[in-house]
């Protein structure tokens, strides 16, 4: 079945116009509405797009700066970008929300911000949500994308994934990242907010929460998961950073089963 993936846009409350990635069937069921990482366009996620389509609602958002959404000069704060979160929300009715990476914890921030009413349930995607072990600093590509931008992301691409990815691919995802300019790429790290911060917002979400992960942050689950017991975990051993992407079937079959017991679940 051939799934028809649509363009929609926005204007948030600064007036800055971002994209969004739409598909499915207009029902009852919660749309499933996906943020992708840092630099990343909301086509990263085509092969939810494409799957989950068939059969679900789905919208991806391009965030300010990325993939087809405008470029402006400012609002590249966790802050600004998680009410970016809460404008692409207020799009649907009911919202199962799916933050990649940096998407996650603009994720948890729009939670932080903003509460979680208009959600039916979050997942979070191969991202530090502030559990021990700590992540390995990112100094060093920051270092690297201001000495040889290009070079940098390139390589950031290609580690992205476990499997083989086409050339085209890996130079469309290379070019998109290298829309943004620099200084906003680099004011999105969200250095504003200790590892703590992530870490509460995580524990305290009183709706049903799936953690998503590769082997890095399999520790970071499994202690979310002891502190949280209610928190859904699974981890992808043999996928990369992209793991719905090296591994999409078993990623769909994942996401589909965890909105489908929704229903089965009292609000």
């Amino acid at each position: 079945m051939t799934v028809e993936v649509s363009s929609a846009r926005f204007t948030t409350s600064d007036g800055v116009r971002l994209h969004v990635l739409e598909a499915g069937p207009q029902h009852a069921g919660p749309v499933i509405a996906f943020v992708p990482g840092w630099s990343m366009p909301a086509a990263v996620w085509r092969a939810q797009l494409g799957a989950l389509g068939a059969t679900h609602r789905v919208a991806a958002l391009d965030p300010r700066g990325q993939g087809e959404s405008e470029i402006p000069p400012g609002g590249y704060s966790i802050d600004r970008r998680a009410d970016d979160v809460r404008e692409f929300v207020a799009r649907y009715p009911r919202v199962v929300l799916v933050g990649w990476s940096l998407g996650a914890l603009e994720s948890l921030h729009y939670v932080h911000r903003h509460g979680a009413a208009a959600l039916e349930a979050l997942v979070l995607v191969d991202s530090s949500v502030g559990e021990d072990p700590p992540p390995a600093p990112g100094g060093k590509f920051q270092a690297a994308l201001k000495q040889d931008r290009r070079a940098a992301i390139a390589e950031f691409v290609r580690d992205m994934f476990r499997t083989p990815r086409e050339k085209p691919e890996l130079a469309a995802l290379t070019e998109a990242a290298l829309r943004m300019p620099l200084e906003a790429s680099l004011a999105l790290f969200p250095r504003a907010y200790p590892r703590e911060h992530w870490r509460s917002v995580a524990r305290g979400f009183t709706r049903p929460l799936l953690y998503v992960v590769t082997v890095q942050f399999a520790a970071q689950a499994e202690a979310l998961q002891r502190h949280r017991p209610a928190t859904r975990v699974s981890v992808f051993e043999d996928a990369g950073h992209a793991l719905f992407a090296d591994a999409p079937e078993r990623f769909n079959r994942l996401l589909a089963d965890f909105v489908g017991d929704l229903a089965a679940s009292p609000r």
